[in-house]
């Protein structure tokens, strides 16, 4: 392991808006993201795959009167959005280090008030369906972890990916969709996220792929 990937691990260790693995938050949180981590009741937006954290921190910055958490499994990336929220002064900004298949062990039912799903891997062999962020899986977990009436936005450039999940949600009784797009950029809903983007996005935009979002809510 490199110098520089050390000295990022170590400051993720010292860091109190990273929970992970030997952290003796990391077995407790469960329940207690307010009273403990964030000190507040605000509500609770989770970002998954957050990778470094631009968006994560982004709308950290929008709204301060709600708290955000990105979920990620790579320590260095973690490292990135850990610390621009540190430098910036941002505490309603923290950071979950984990598999997000284990994202249930982190919050209780009715915990998360809003779930972001951006630009994850596609997956696109049928094989690995179940691997998806979007796929029946996730979904059945993510269900009982969002409060009655929270919103899912999920955001890819990824056309085969979309319309998988489209096609899902559209199906499920469950579901509500709410809005969505195969051209985010070019939709009334651009304004809503206030220019953030995230490293993926802005590579995939600069290479005129368009991008799509979907908007929903469990019924």
């Amino acid at each position: 392991m490199s110098r520089k990937k050390l000295v990022r691990f170590a400051q993720n260790e010292a860091n109190p808006n990273v929970i992970q693995a030997g952290k003796s938050l990391f077995e407790t949180i469960k329940g207690n993201w307010h009273e403990v981590q964030f000190q507040n009741q605000q509500p609770l937006v989770v970002e998954l795959a957050c990778g470094r954290g631009e968006f994560t921190v982004g709308l950290g910055r929008e709204y301060r009167d709600q708290n955000f958490i990105g979920v990620d499994i790579k320590g260095s990336r973690i490292w990135k959005g850990s610390s621009t929220a540190t430098a910036e002064g941002l505490t309603n900004v923290a950071f979950l280090r984990t598999q997000i298949q284990n994202l249930d062990q982190f919050f209780a039912e009715g915990e998360i008030s809003e779930l972001w799903i951006t630009f994850p891997d596609p997956f696109p062999r049928d094989g690995d369906e179940k691997r998806r962020l979007t796929s029946p899986k996730f979904l059945d977990m993510y269900k009982p972890m969002i409060k009655s009436g929270g919103l899912v936005h999920f955001k890819t450039d990824n056309t085969g990916l979309f319309d998988y999940t489209l096609e899902l949600v559209q199906s499920r009784a469950d579901i509500e969709v709410l809005a969505f797009t195969h051209d985010f950029y070019q939709s009334e809903m651009r304004d809503d996220h206030h220019g953030i983007k995230t490293r993926y996005e802005k590579i995939f935009s600069d290479k005129g792929e368009k991008i799509k979002y979907l908007k929903f809510r469990f019924r």
